[in-house]
Order: structure tokens, then C-alpha cells, then sequence
């Protein structure tokens, strides 16, 4: 069983910056990839991005060149670091850890919105 926290949500301004952590705890030594997804209101929950345990990234096309995922290893933790916010980054956004069973666990969601 892994845990998921997330932290540092909130409300910014168009333009803004955000920065996002997911702390994991129980059975990390089994945590492979972890990464953020997204979901707004009345929309389908969409990637954000990725990382994998050898710190291989991907991105949505939406938010290359603007939001930055990297992890902690030691402290079992990955972030999202959010520039350049637009409105329509506004979203619940959750963390998940994906184990080498290829299990996945979600965070329990923080929201993030952007005002114009």
C-alpha cells in the first residue's frame, strides 16, 4: 500500500506560479513512475506530466516549456512546478505512483485555479 499527499494548491493570478508535492508513504520501494494528471470541471482527468524512477519526463503539449515535474527520490516525493499559469489550467490535480506490479495509487486531488 502506498499513501499520497498532496500540498500547495491554491488560487493565482494569469501569469502566475505554483508549486505543486506529492509526498508517498508505506511501500515506496515499489514506486516506479509517479506524475500529475488534471481534471476540470465537466472534462475527463488528462496527464500533465510524468517521471519515471530514472528521471525520464514527459509532458502534455499543453503545458511544455511552462510546467517542470521532478522527483526526490530520497524523500519519496515529486513536483510540478507551474509557470506561466493560464485559466485554463484551472483543475483538481492529482498526484498517482504507479508500482513495478503496475498498480496505481491516486493522491486524494488538490485544486489549483487561475483567475484571468
Amino acid at each position: 500500500q502506498v499513501q499520497l499527499v498532496e500540498s500547495g494548491g491554491g488560487w493565482v493570478q494569469s501569469g502566475g506560479s505554483l508549486r505543486l508535492s506529492c509526498a508517498a508513504s508505506g511501500s515506496t520501494f515499489s514506486i516506479n513512475a509517479m506524475g500529475w494528471y488534471r481534471q476540470a470541471p465537466g472534462k475527463q482527468r488528462e496527464l500533465v506530466a510524468g517521471i519515471t524512477s530514472s528521471g525520464v519526463t514527459d509532458y502534455a503539449d499543453s503545458v511544455k516549456g511552462r510546467f517542470t515535474i521532478s522527483r526526490d527520490n530520497a524523500k519519496n516525493t515529486v513536483y510540478l512546478e507551474m509557470d506561466s499559469l493560464k485559466p485554463e489550467d484551472t483543475a483538481v490535480y492529482y498526484c498517482h505512483a504507479d508500482m513495478f506490479g503496475f498498480r496505481r495509487y491516486w493522491g486524494q486531488g488538490t485544486q489549483v485555479t487561475v483567475s484571468s
